[in-house]
């Protein structure tokens, strides 16, 4: 297996993700009088401190006091602003969530929220400041739409798009800088709802949203040069309203899934992917990369990441190779119905196969084997 990605500054952007939300937000300021900023006391960390310095006039700072400035924002929102309100996700969503659910939700009103250190992004801060339920408990809220991009450049384009989205909006960001995935602005398009496809595949599908996008098309590389398979890769960059047609594809042309994200496996993107899987009544093997159900340890984000099997190796070791899973299922069938014989059956193989991938016909003659043993 080829080595893992690791961070560094100089594969980062110049702005941190968060820095590129509030150049988006003092824009948004600039042309529409009606958008207003809230902190509970995290203007700097979340730098929507940007915009009180150049609107202060249209900056509140309620304290630290998160239930109060969502009521707060809720209020605006019902006299014509649009309130951008900001604090760390975990506190967004686990502390705050009657206030967004019964202020903000139940009224539909367009308080857009940006909740800064997602995930395990804040590793050094230990669980009590890891967010990896916000998305799950966002997602279940009537009315709200949720967003998490992979970059600094998709932050800065979904931040724009959140204000002339109708409700409610939460969009989930990391703290500090995020690797590129796309290296300027004008190469990145947004909309909200619509997939991108950043590597084309049809051996299978990794679907990812947040950091993870940048480590699943890593991922596809690797097993590219390992293995020769064709992985696509999804960035599901909104995870409500989902893009039921994006995921259908992938079900259609690859039959295998696998999502990734950094956050439970309970209730986010998996979740909401798995859905679809089963609604669709198609055939489709999937697998759902995130953290399981329990709370994440103290550490570096990547380190973390890696812990998780959310990072490229993690990702690499879950793609394995999946048409072997195929040749399992098939000497399991022959193995019941022995209308062939191995023999047969690996020469068919070795003519599909060609001579640029002979190499994988000893692994496919193990799997068969596998699958016969399997069913006896």
């Amino acid at each position: 297996m080829a080595s893992g990605m690791t961070y560094t500054m100089t594969e980062t952007t110049a702005l941190s993700t968060a820095e590129y939300y509030g150049k988006a937000l003092c824009e948004l300021g600039a042309e529409h009088p009606e958008v207003v900023a809230l902190t509970a006391d995290l203007g700097k960390s979340t730098k929507i401190g940007m915009f009180g310095e150049k609107f202060p006039d249209r900056f509140f700072n309620v304290g630290i006091a998160e239930q109060n400035m969502f009521g707060v924002a809720a209020g605006l929102a019902q006299n014509g602003l649009i309130p951008f309100a900001s604090t760390f996700a975990i506190f967004a969503s686990a502390r705050s969530l009657d206030q967004v659910h019964t202020d903000i939700c139940y009224q539909n009103v367009p308080v857009k929220i940006i909740a800064t250190h997602a995930g395990t992004s804040f590793g050094q801060a230990g669980s009590t400041h890891h967010a990896l339920i916000d998305m799950a408990c966002m997602r279940s809220l009537p009315h709200m739409t949720v967003i998490c991009p992979c970059d600094g450049a998709e932050t800065y384009h979904a931040v724009k798009a959140a204000y002339s989205y109708p409700g409610p909006v939460y969009i989930r960001i990391n703290r500090g800088f995020d690797q590129i995935v796309y290296p300027k602005l004008e190469e990145c398009t947004f909309e909200v709802g619509k997939a991108k496809v950043m590597n084309e595949g049809t051996d299978i599908t990794v679907i990812a949203c947040g950091s993870c996008v940048y480590q699943a098309m890593q991922a596809a590389q690797m097993a590219a040069a390992d293995a020769g398979l064709k992985v696509r890769v999804l960035n599901m960059h909104t995870i409500k309203p989902l893009d039921e047609e994006a995921v259908m594809s992938a079900i259609m042309d690859t039959r295998r899934i696998i999502t990734v994200e950094d956050h439970t496996v309970m209730g986010g993107l998996g979740t909401a992917v798995a859905e679809v899987v089963a609604k669709s009544g198609k055939a489709c093997v999937m697998r759902m990369l995130g953290h399981q159900d329990e709370f994440s340890t103290i550490g570096l984000h990547e380190d973390l990441m890696s812990l998780a099997k959310i990072d490229a190796n993690g990702i690499a070791e879950s793609i394995g190779n999946p048409k072997g899973a195929n040749v399992a299922i098939l000497g399991a069938v022959l193995a019941v119905a022995p209308v062939t014989t191995v023999e047969s059956m690996m020469e068919a193989i070795r003519i599909e196969l060609g001579e640029k991938k002979a190499r994988f016909l000893e692994g496919n003659k193990k799997a068969l084997l596998a699958g016969m043993e399997a069913a006896k």
